[in-house]
């Protein structure tokens, strides 16, 4: 069987990644969603086959080095190659969620945030780059936040100037750079990578609160997913607009 784009969809199994995955396979692509927990991921990805969808559960904790092996032999032995990796999958550690923790996110707190929203996705990305190359124009999507803004946190009058928490918004930022570095390393190659701003959204973590409904927090990951040779690339994207780093 010939497939014609293959996608791999971090945390995929509720929220953002969920979406993402439902919106990319409506597009004719085959999705690998992967999820931490096997049973959870498998019923998520059943109940988009049973939609139509040509979805597949993978087990992928990205904090495992064992884990993205796996999931890279197996992209290998089935398809040669990716063509879309959204690396979604993102904790918020600080203690009281989005509120300031500048003075009490402990270090171990932070390591963990580091750990999933950062170093997870670098090593998802070396691991799986012989892959990407494989592809004919590969595409990258590292979920960010606007809480990721330098611009935004130092100008007093921005609206998210006080959303501090401070490991998740540095964890962001660090992901935003290794978005910029990528992209400088990969300039002369079909291959675009991109930070995607989804918005505040209506997931558990972004809470009712939000204005943002889930079907359209998932729209900046997928238009940047399907970019066409002409789409940017060393970006920080909300809704095909471009943010301040």
């Amino acid at each position: 069987m010939t497939h014609e784009r293959i996608a791999l969809v971090t945390g995929a199994n509720r929220g953002i990644g969920l979406e993402t995955s439902r919106q990319l396979a409506a597009e004719g692509v085959t999705v690998l969603m992967a999820g931490r927990k096997k049973e959870a991921i498998d019923a998520t990805a059943a109940a988009l086959r049973a939609e139509g969808l040509d979805v597949h559960p993978v087990v992928l904790d990205v904090t495992r080095a064992a884990d993205i092996e796996a999931v890279r032999a197996h992209l290998e032995a089935t398809y040669g190659r990716l063509d879309i990796l959204v690396n979604n999958a993102g904790i918020i550690t600080d203690p009281g969620g989005f509120a300031p923790t500048t003075f009490t996110v402990t270090p171990e707190q932070l390591r963990q945030s580091f750990e999933v929203n950062v170093i997870a996705p670098i090593a998802i990305v070396q691991a799986l780059m012989p892959l990407l190359e494989a592809s004919p124009a590969a595409r990258i999507v590292n979920l960010s936040s606007i809480l990721a803004s330098m611009a935004e946190h130092s100008n007093p009058s921005s609206p998210w100037a006080g959303v501090t928490p401070l490991a998740y918004d540095a964890s962001k930022t660090a992901l935003n750079q290794f978005t910029v570095h990528l992209a400088a390393a990969l300039r002369d190659t079909p291959i675009k990578v991109n930070s995607a701003h989804p918005g505040w959204v209506k997931t558990d973590m972004g809470s009712e609160a939000a204005p943002m409904e889930i079907v359209d927090g998932a729209k900046t990951s997928v238009a940047l997913a399907l970019l066409g040779s002409d789409g940017p690339s060393g970006s920080f994207i909300h809704l095909g607009e471009h943010i301040a780093w």
